[in-house]
């Protein structure tokens, strides 16, 4: 019988993503690709540092057990397969079972998802994640100055996202866009018994909900999520309806109508957090890993990336715009 993964929730991850090779990338991007080739190989036994996404990866492969096995971790570089090497090296000294990898050589590695089947890809690479979202898989590019996950939760895997445009689709988003608040409420309002359409990150969601459901009661691990949105009431009523319909949970949720979203999430202390607008994004690094989903309207090309978080900080909080990211 031929070898699956199609019981397991995959992670593709970047070795950028999951050590910290911020070091080695300069001399990678410096073209000289013999030169850090060399580099890599005269470190194989030097485990590198941890990188953002290291504590939610080691988390998510706390949940395999010797008799079965839930998670599947691969490596998914634009490194040489030789400097592959330290990186599977560096993840076993971190007690990480991570077995196998695609190593493309600067080459686009985003492809490879696809025969995969991952239910998530974490990248520093902001084209790589691009195109990955443009195929249908959840992505994020990881901010690599992230404030490192804290320890206070070793069994809980912790992961907050934003709703519009990340879980749910940018229609709604789209609608303030064009129109304005006022009809972005009116819209909510009249739509609040009507689920949203799946954002690019309900697959992860899901995936992540048919691992806990799965985990034996017995396990010490456990998943909690939250939803970290600048909707505020009457607008919250959607966002929960639309979860409900598809039969996923969340832990916490958070109707922040617009207040910044770092602090909150520093209390809530994810392993990682995912956000479609860069503003909320660099807010929210300063206290927990972060990542940046290149989704919906305010990522299309001279949508102004910057513009709505930067008005919702100059709004009262009752008159903000409704963009959860």
């Amino acid at each position: 019988m031929a070898v699956t993964l199609d019981d397991k929730l995959v992670v593709a991850i970047s070795s950028r993503a999951l050590f910290n090779f911020e070091e080695e990338n300069l001399l990678f991007e410096s073209g000289d690709e013999e030169a850090y080739m060399r580099h890599q190989l005269a470190l194989v036994h030097q485990p590198a540092r941890a990188g953002v996404a290291f504590s939610l990866v080691r988390k998510l492969l706390a949940f395999n057990t010797p008799d079965a096995q839930h998670v599947e971790v691969v490596m998914l570089s634009r490194n040489d397969p030789a400097s592959g090497m330290r990186v599977f090296a560096s993840a076993k000294a971190a007690g990480m079972r991570v077995e196998r990898g695609v190593f493309t050589r600067g080459r686009d590695p985003f492809a490879y998802l696809r025969p995969l089947g991952a239910h998530l890809f974490l990248s520093a690479n902001e084209a790589d994640v691009r195109q990955a979202l443009s195929i249908g898989f959840p992505a994020a590019r990881v901010m690599t100055d992230s404030t490192p996950a804290g320890d206070r939760f070793p069994n809980e895997v912790r992961i907050a996202f934003d709703g519009d445009a990340v879980l749910f689709s940018d229609e709604a988003e789209r609608v303030f866009q064009t129109a304005g608040l006022p009809a972005f409420q009116e819209n909510e309002a009249d739509k609040a018994s009507l689920p949203l359409a799946s954002g690019p990150f309900k697959p992860l969601l899901a995936a992540l909900h048919r691992l806990q459901q799965g985990a034996h009661a017995s396990h010490t691990m456990r998943i909690r999520t939250a939803l970290v949105t600048a909707r505020s009431a009457p607008a919250h009523e959607r966002a929960i309806r639309t979860l409900l319909d598809w039969g996923i949970n969340v832990d916490e949720a958070m109707f922040l109508g617009g207040l910044e979203k770092g602090p909150f999430l520093r209390e809530f202390e994810p392993d990682f957090f995912f956000d479609d607008q860069t503003g909320h994004v660099q807010s929210a690094a300063r206290h927990v890993p972060a990542g940046h989903v290149s989704s919906g309207i305010t990522n299309l090309a001279g949508a102004g990336n910057e513009r709505p978080a930067q008005r919702a900080a100059d709004q009262p909080p009752g008159l903000v715009e409704p963009k959860n990211s």
